[in-house]
């Protein structure tokens, strides 16, 4: 990786079909919480033309919490959608048909996590590389950003043109293991007026892919790819079916780290499949930032039922200015990686995931009411001093 070599990463938009179903979960998640912390959330949502569909499993504390809680499922999804922006005849927020098929958490899960368990199975991975203040995987990070202002300017008005769905994809030149260029710049947005040719879509989205970019990057040699295919007017579940958890590897470091292949959204954070991932990212950022390394992938593993990690496994890519051992030692040190102590050192059981469902989970400001704080730098010193 210290060589010259490119690399590729893509992000999809907040009204990309499975995206949109990500911010459904996620949202249904929220309100759980915002009722009771101690809510259990599983749910899944799917899409396609004019319908919507959730499931999966829910338990609060009473039957009474319960009932208004699903009495509410349908006005969150629809809320979901129309903040979204998709009012089209084909996927309309008002017209959908909606299907709540949640139902009780198994007893039988339930009772490895009612005392501090992990709620599932297997490996998670956290990344966190020094190519930029947020620290992450360049091509990934830009991506994210394009598609982010395209929201941006479509939702206050100054491109009306612009729709919901698109996608975005980045292919950066490396040299000495640092990305110096853009080799291409690819991105398809749906658009509401029929007649918009390619170029006329590129004419559009150029300045602010530009805005984005360090200038330095694009050149003569940079390759554009703008609506390739063409016209582009039927997007999101009308065009796509769309599921959640379907894009985990734009959620998580773009192709850059391993992927342990559990989702995020729609699930509580006794999920370890969301809270040890966050825990992971957490650690390896904090570890980059103390500079005991330019790049490091954490892993953690987990079994249903079990209170504690079954293994912790760091990897620097010959970058590490210490040994592998002593980060895991400062890693297994500086933080209770037991699932309870997890969510108590994240303060995750609170409603802060509807905002994670686009857009990246990783490589966001910490937030002032808790969102996205497993971004933090509040490890540094403790992790320094571990590692010694």
């Amino acid at each position: 990786m210290a060589g010259s070599f490119y690399f590729t990463s893509e992000s999809v938009s907040e009204g990309h079909p499975d995206k949109l179903c990500d911010r459904v979960s996620d949202a249904i998640l929220d309100s759980f919480l915002s009722e009771e912390e101690s809510a259990r959330v599983a749910c899944e949502t799917f899409a396609t033309t004019n319908r919507l569909v959730v499931g999966g499993e829910v338990g609060v504390s009473d039957e009474i919490k319960l009932e208004k809680l699903m009495s509410s499922m349908e006005g969150i999804a629809r809320m979901c959608v129309k903040d979204i922006g998709y009012a089209q005849d084909g996927f309309h927020w008002q017209k959908l048909i909606f299907d709540n098929l949640l139902h009780k958490q198994s007893v039988d899960i339930a009772q490895g996590v009612d005392r501090d368990g992990a709620g599932d199975q297997g490996i998670m991975f956290g990344y966190a590389v020094n190519e930029n203040d947020k620290f992450m995987p360049a091509a990934l990070h830009y991506s994210h950003a394009i598609l982010k202002r395209l929201s941006e300017v479509r939702k206050n008005g100054s491109e009306p043109q612009l729709g919901p769905d698109s996608k975005s994809q980045l292919t950066l030149k490396y040299e000495n293991g640092k990305p110096v260029s853009a080799r291409s710049i690819v991105l398809s947005t749906q658009h509401l007026d029929e007649k918009l040719s390619s170029q006329d879509v590129r004419n559009i989205v150029e300045p602010y892919i530009r805005e984005i970019l360090p200038e330095e990057w694009i050149g003569q040699e940079t390759e554009w790819h703008i609506n390739p295919t063409g016209k582009f007017v039927i997007g999101g579940p009308d065009g796509d079916a769309g599921l959640t958890g379907r894009k985990i590897i734009v959620d998580t470091y773009g192709g850059a780290a391993p992927h342990g292949g559990g989702a995020f959204s729609g699930k509580d954070p006794t999920k370890v499949d969301r809270s040890a991932a966050y825990a992971a990212r957490y650690l390896a950022k904090n570890v980059v930032a103390a500079g005991l390394a330019e790049k490091c992938c954490i892993q953690l593993s987990y079994a249903i039922g079990i209170d504690r990690p079954l293994s912790i496994f760091a990897e620097t890519y010959g970058t590490g200015t210490v040994s592998r051992e002593l980060i895991e030692k400062a890693i297994s040190e500086s933080m209770d990686l037991s699932p309870k102590g997890i969510i108590d050192h994240l303060r995750l059981r609170r409603p802060i995931y509807s905002r994670t469902a686009a857009y990246g989970h990783f490589g966001r400001d910490p937030e002032s009411d808790g969102g996205f704080s497993w971004e933090k730098l509040d490890l540094i010193d403790e992790i320094k001093s571990n590692s010694r």
